[in-house]
């Protein structure tokens, strides 16, 4: 795979460039032989596409993809770049790897983890949004309901049944030993993520296999249950039971979910797991990573990337790809004109200030670039209920909760503005770029003091502290499964990544 004699140095450089985020020397390198995007390691087979996303280098993957490099390329573990990209949560890597529509539904060979599996092991719980976005219909959940239970011989109602098949199949795929995005989820504590897995029909009451290489020390037959005991998360048993799981299911083993939170000394659970518990169950609401659009400006943003994908490079925009004055003045000859403009423009995309319009949301109408609506998709985690249906996203210029967003008409020449790789042009205004990976409301209409917020995130450890009881380490319980067959090969692989 591109690793004859004469460039396997320069491969060995541009996997330096992909995993320092060299973007010079990587594009250097590529213009010179860009059949080096296809390079991969003698040792674990990496291509620099691995190295850039495991690194969460965003416009190095995009180059490297432009480039031809092959979006599902596996290294010697089977793993692609979009398990690597999941598995440290770089969900810009995600949302780059899907316009160039990567397969998410690829086991590796070791585990049979697909990217689902690696973003839950985590608590990524962006990237678990992103990766199920192609299954998740932009419609409100209510109405979809509706249709599925509705009349079978309705033409929409097949195609949404068989949406949501689609969807439980790929949610409730089972790893080695039969273990589920939502057991690792639940194992770890990340509560968050075992709302989301729920919300789009994760199975409670999955049992893992009898069969299998993986190391489990809790017993074939668990639950989602018995893995929340073992990790000792109050609040994920409580949206487990809030969600259906019984407690009276044994394992293998005979061991309740009460015996497996004695065992690993999560004495905090027992009055809520004894199988006669009257323990109170508080009523959650819904996910707020539920996010109904993404789809739609998903496949709109696809669609711009593959008509640009078809001129050549020298229509791109000068954001994206530094074009001199001479390029510029015969692109604006020819019509397709930078996407900077001023500000007096009336298709200005009132976020960003930057680029056109070219969507707009179902609804309010109004009107944003599609790069803006992505990012707006990919990061808010507002509360759903307050500004429209279930797993709407509220508009950042009326509050309105958008369900999906529509092409504008007559956008043939604004698509050409839109860049094939996200991370090539200037990053959208609408989230504060956190240090922690943690998401924010988005555009909130007041701004804390500091020493407000220090003060309210203090009490709020306080109070998560009290409601889940002591802080555990997260790979004391995770470092325990799939640790047997995988050891070698996967250390090699990740070693690799990680020098």
């Amino acid at each position: 795979m591109g690793n004859s004699f004469g460039c396997s140095a320069s491969g060995e450089r541009l996997v330096s460039a992909a995993r320092d985020g060299d973007l010079v020397e990587a594009k250097m390198l590529l213009d010179c032989n860009p059949c080096l995007a296809k390079y991969s390691t003698f040792g674990g087979l990496n291509s620099p596409l691995h190295f850039a996303a495991a690194k969460g280098h965003n416009e190095i993957v995009g180059l490297l993809l432009e480039n031809g490099a092959d979006v599902n390329s596996r290294n010697y573990c089977g793993q692609t770049a979009l398990m690597q990209a999941c598995r440290y949560g770089h969900w810009e890597v995600v949302q780059t790897l899907l316009l160039f529509r990567c397969n998410v539904t690829r086991a590796d060979y070791l585990n049979g983890r697909t990217a689902l599996h690696f973003a839950a092991v985590n608590g990524h719980a962006r990237c678990i949004r992103l990766v199920v976005a192609d299954f998740v219909p932009s419609a409100p959940f209510e109405a979809m309901h509706a249709r599925i239970e509705g009349d079978v011989g309705d033409g929409s109602s097949e195609k949404n049944r068989f949406e949501q098949s689609a969807l439980s199949r790929f949610v409730n795929k089972a790893a080695d030993g039969g273990i589920t995005a939502l057991h690792m989820v639940a194992l770890n504590g990340y509560f968050d993520c075992v709302q989301l897995l729920l919300d789009i029909h994760a199975n409670v009451s999955s049992e893992t296999f009898h069969y299998g290489t993986t190391m489990d020390l809790i017993g074939a037959g668990s639950t989602p249950l018995h893995y929340a005991a073992c990790g000792g998360n109050l609040k994920c048993c409580q949206i487990l039971l809030a969600r259906g799981a019984s407690r009276t299911t044994l394992n293998c083993n005979g061991w309740l979910p009460v015996d497996v939170a004695r065992m690993w000394g999560r004495h905090w659970l027992e009055p809520l797991l004894a199988p006669n518990s009257d323990s109170t169950i508080p009523r959650f609401p819904h996910s707020n990573y539920l996010a109904l659009p993404l789809l739609s400006v998903l496949n709109i943003a696809r669609s711009f990337a593959n008509l640009l994908h078809m001129q050549d490079t020298h229509t791109r925009c000068d954001i994206c790809l530094d074009l001199n004055p001479a390029n510029l003045s015969q692109l604006q000859e020819s019509g397709l004109q930078c996407s900077t403009r001023s500000s007096d423009d009336p298709d200005i995309c009132a976020v960003c200030l930057e680029r056109a319009c070219s969507v707009a949301a179902e609804g309010c109408r109004h009107e944003l670039c599609v790069r803006c609506a992505l990012y707006l998709c990919s990061t808010c985690n507002i509360s759903s209920e307050m500004v429209g249906p279930t797993g709407s996203i509220p508009c950042p210029l009326c509050r309105h909760g958008i369900v999906s967003f529509d092409r504008l008409p007559g956008s043939s020449a604004k698509e050409m503005k839109f860049p094939l790789s996200l991370g090539f042009c200037a990053p959208c205004m609408l989230h504060p770029r956190d240090t922690d990976g943690k998401s924010l409301a988005c555009l909130p209409e007041v701004a804390e003091s500091q020493d407000e917020s220090s003060h309210r995130s203090q009490t709020s450890v306080e109070q998560e502290d009290r409601v889940e009881g002591p802080r555990l380490e997260k790979t004391s319980c995770s470092s325990m499964f799939w640790g047997r067959r995988s050891c070698s090969r996967e250390h090699q692989c990740t070693s690799e990544i990680n020098a």
